[in-house]
C-alpha cells in the first residue's frame, strides 16, 4: 500500500509539469515559433506570406528573392494587399495621344489625325507606365522640360589645299619633232605668260615655212597684175600659209621674222599661253615628242581652293554662302576669312562627307596646295523651334521615341519627329511634343523595357467587350394585352 501510494503522488506531479509546460507552449512561449523573416501580425493569424516586386507587381512569389525582370529585391505583402480579380473597367472618354485638352465621348480621330485613346474610370490609359516614388527615386530618373529656343552650331572640320581647276593649264605639241632645247627645265619653277618654254626641230614646221615664203613671193608677183582678182588670190593663199603656222603655236613675232628675213629656220621656239607655276614637267632636250603629248602643266597660284568635308547629319546646317574662318597650323593667331563658294552636289564614296569649297586670293603663296587647315563655318541659326535634350531621345533606326513624365509616377512612351542638334545638345522637335511637356532624360532604357513588357502584356490578355449600359425595357407580349 505504500508504494502504491507513491506511485500515485509522483504520477500527480508528472502531470502537473505537463499541464505547465503545454500553457507556455500555447500562450507566452509563442513567439518562439515566429520565423524572424515573417511579420509577427502574419505569423499570428497564420496566413501565407507572399512576395511582390515594386515595379512589377504581377510578379508574386511565395518565398523571398529577386524580381525575374528588373532585379529588384522583392517585398513582402501585407495580409489583404491581394489584389482581388480586375473588375471590368469603364471606359471615361477618349483623349488625343497628341494633345491631352482634346477630349471626346466617342473614339475617332484628333485633329492631327491619330486615333484616340480610351481613359478608363480608373485614371489608366493604355500606353502608359505607372513606377512609385521608390522605384524612380532608384532608377535615377530625370526629367526636362520641353522648350522654344534658338539652336546654334558652328562646324568645326579639316580642309585641304587644292588648286583653282580652272587655274590649271595643259601646255603640249600639236606636231611631231625633237626638242633642241628647254628652256622651262625644272618643276616649281615660276613662269611668265609669253616665256619660251622650248626649241622644237620638225619637218613639218620647215615645210611650212617654205610654203609660207612661197605663198610670199607668189603674193608680191601678182601684185603687179592688172586684175584684182588674180591679186587678191595671191594674199588669200599668204593669209592661209601664215594661219597654219600660227595654229601650230608658232607666234607672230616668228612669223614677221620669217618674213623680213625670208630664212628659213631649223627650230621654232613654243611659248608659254598662261603664267603661274610648273607643277608637272614631263619632257626632257633632246627627246622626240608626238603631237598632243603633254609637255608641261602650269598652275597658277594666285587663287587656291580649300575644300572641306562635311558630315551628312551636318549637311542640313551648311550652305552656300556663309561665313568661314581658316587657320593654318603654323600660323593659328592669324585667320583668315572667307565664304563658302560652292557645295558639291555629291558625296565622297570613300567618306561618305559632303564636300564644300572655300576660295581665297593668294597673293603670297602662304596658302599652298596639299597644306591642311582647320575651318570653321559659322552655320545660321535655327530660331524659336521646339526643343529637348538629346539624351531623352532613343534612336532605334526605325522611330525616334520619348518618355513624357506625366506626374504622379505616370509616364507614356511617344514617337516624334526629329530635326537638326545644335553644339549644345539640344535636338530639334518637329513634331510629337508640345511645349511645357516634361520628357525623360535619363533612365530612359528602363522605361523602354517595361513599356515592351506592358505591351506584350497587354497582346496576351483577352479584349474585353464593351458593355453596354443602356437600360432595356421589358420586352411586351400583344398577347398580354388582350
Amino acid at each position: 500500500m505504500k508504494t502504491s501510494s507513491k506511485t500515485r503522488k509522483i504520477l500527480v506531479i508528472l502531470a502537473i509539469a505537463l499541464a505547465l509546460v503545454a500553457g507556455y507552449l500555447v500562450g507566452g512561449g509563442r513567439h518562439l515559433l515566429h520565423d524572424p523573416g515573417v511579420p509577427a501580425e502574419t505569423a499570428d493569424t497564420g496566413a501565407k506570406v507572399q512576395y511582390t516586386c515594386g515595379m512589377h507587381p504581377f510578379i508574386i512569389q511565395d518565398e523571398p528573392g529577386t524580381c525575374p525582370i528588373c532585379g529588384m529585391r522583392l517585398t513582402p505583402m501585407r495580409p489583404g494587399e491581394d489584389k482581388a480579380a480586375p473588375a471590368e473597367r469603364r471606359i471615361k472618354h477618349w483623349v488625343s495621344p497628341m494633345d491631352p485638352t482634346y477630349v471626346r465621348d466617342e473614339p475617332g480621330e484628333d485633329y492631327m489625325g491619330h486615333d484616340l485613346v480610351p481613359v478608363y474610370e480608373d485614371g489608366v490609359v493604355p500606353g502608359q507606365i505607372l513606377i512609385d516614388p521608390v522605384t524612380m527615386q532608384n532608377m535615377g530618373v530625370r526629367i526636362a522640360p520641353v522648350e522654344r529656343r534658338d539652336l546654334t552650331r558652328t562646324i568645326r572640320t579639316v580642309g585641304l589645299v587644292e588648286y583653282e581647276e580652272p587655274r590649271r593649264y595643259m601646255i603640249n605639241s600639236k606636231i611631231d619633232g625633237w626638242v633642241e632645247r628647254l628652256h622651262v627645265n625644272q618643276t616649281g619653277q615660276t613662269v611668265r605668260r609669253g616665256q619660251a618654254l622650248l626649241d622644237i626641230y620638225s619637218p613639218e614646221l620647215v615645210s611650212a615655212q617654205e610654203e609660207f615664203l612661197l605663198a610670199l613671193r607668189n603674193r608680191d608677183r601678182l601684185a603687179q597684175s592688172p586684175f584684182p582678182e588674180i591679186a587678191a588670190g595671191g594674199e588669200r593663199l599668204l593669209e592661209a600659209a601664215r594661219t597654219r603656222l600660227k595654229y601650230w603655236d608658232i607666234s607672230d613675232r616668228q612669223i614677221e621674222e620669217l618674213e623680213r628675213t625670208r630664212q628659213v629656220r631649223k627650230t621654232l621656239t613654243l611659248y608659254s599661253p598662261h603664267g603661274g607655276i610648273v607643277t608637272e614637267k614631263a619632257v626632257f632636250q633632246g627627246m622626240r615628242i608626238m603631237g598632243g603629248e603633254d609637255l608641261f602643266q602650269i598652275s597658277d597660284l594666285s587663287r587656291v581652293w580649300i575644300l572641306t568635308d562635311i558630315y551628312e547629319f551636318e549637311a542640313p546646317w551648311v550652305r552656300a554662302g556663309l561665313n568661314a574662318r581658316v587657320e593654318l597650323p603654323f600660323a593659328v593667331d592669324v585667320a583668315r576669312e572667307g565664304k563658302v563658294a560652292f557645295l558639291y552636289p555629291y558625296l565622297r564614296g570613300e567618306t561618305r562627307t559632303l564636300q564644300a569649297r572655300i576660295e581665297f586670293d593668294n597673293p603670297d603663296l602662304q596658302l599652298k596646295p596639299g597644306m591642311y587647315a582647320n575651318v570653321f563655318i559659322a552655320a545660321d541659326p535655327v530660331r524659336d523651334v521646339l526643343a529637348v535634350p538629346r539624351q531623352a531621345v532613343l534612336r532605334s533606326g526605325k522611330r525616334d521615341r520619348v518618355f513624357v513624365a506625366l506626374g504622379e509616377g505616370r509616364f507614356e512612351p511617344r514617337t516624334v519627329t526629329i530635326g537638326v542638334t545644335d553644339e549644345e545638345g539640344y535636338m530639334q522637335i518637329l513634331s510629337g511634343l508640345r511645349l511645357g511637356e516634361d520628357v525623360v532624360v535619363s533612365a530612359q532604357f528602363m522605361l523602354d523595357s517595361e513599356a515592351k513588357l506592358q505591351e506584350a502584356i497587354e497582346k496576351m490578355m483577352p479584349v474585353p467587350e464593351p458593355v453596354d449600359h443602356e437600360e432595356h425595357e421589358p420586352e411586351i407580349d400583344l398577347e398580354d394585352l388582350f
